[in-house]
Parts: structure tokens; sequence; C-alpha cells
């Protein structure tokens, strides 16, 4: 944790989540310590507003090298 109260959530974890910045997540304190909560519905309407905005004009493995240029 950093002095501002700041924690790192580890790469696997947020991959396997599906968190990313901007993500909403909380922590829920229960009795045998705390939990990750993460607000799916609201994951979910950010998918679904993304769904098809691509044009589709470019490959992936061109997307890729332009990524990597």
């Amino acid at each position: 944790m950093t002095q501002k109260g700041q924690v790192t959530i580890p790469l696997e974890v947020r991959r396997a989540l599906g968190i990313r910045a901007g993500s909403d997540v909380q922590f829920r304190l229960e009795a045998d310590g705390a939990r990750l909560v993460i607000d799916q519905a609201r994951a979910a309407s950010e998918i679904e507003h993304m769904r098809g905005a691509g044009s589709g004009e470019l490959s992936t493995d061109e997307i890729l090298a332009l990524t990597r240029a």
C-alpha cells in the first residue's frame, strides 16, 4: 500500500476480473478479512457500449504492428 492508501492489484487478478483503469472497485470488511467487490453490471454496460465501435478496417496483426512500432 502506498502512503496515499493506494493498493496494487496484480495483473493476473485484474485480467481475470476484467478490472481496468476507471473500474469501480470496493473493499468490504468481513468477519474474517476483507473482500474485493467489483461492479460487474457497470463493467458489462461499458463492454456493451463499446461493442461494434471498431471499424474493422485493420486486422489484429496490423493493429499489433502499429502498437509495437
